[in-house]
């Protein structure tokens, strides 16, 4: 599973991330979906820009530096849509909202985190 953290906040952006790691997954993103769960995104690498042709819902945008530190936040993003940020190298969406809802400003330090499965916390090995 891919986490997105906020480490300025301390808190977690994105519980279920899906990497955009491939050029189909990045062409295509999010189109053909009805919206977006609360804790879901998807996370562009090495991208700048990005449009909402086509999309059927608003949803949120972070862009980020290479070091993963917020240049920008686009709100609610509209259908039929182009934005992009000076600096940005990787792009997170998330469902319409979420900015706010969890606070993420411009300057705030994000970290991908690939976590594997986990045994239970109560087992002993």
């Amino acid at each position: 599973m891919t986490r997105v953290l906020n480490l300025t906040k301390g808190n977690v952006v994105c519980e279920q991330t899906e990497l955009a790691s491939n050029p189909f997954t990045r062409m295509r993103g999010l189109l053909g979906r009805a919206g977006l769960d609360q804790g879901a995104g998807m996370l562009f690498r090495g991208e700048s820009s990005i449009h909402s042709a086509f999309m059927r819902f608003q949803f949120d945008a972070i862009f980020m530096d290479r070091e993963l530190r917020v240049v920008k936040v686009a709100e609610n993003i509209k259908p039929w849509r182009a934005l992009g940020a000076k600096g940005s190298a990787n792009i997170l969406e998330l469902s319409g909202g979420e900015i706010t809802r969890l606070g993420i400003a411009v300057g705030d330090q994000l970290e991908v985190s690939d976590q594997a499965a986990t045994p239970d916390a109560g087992s002993d090995g």
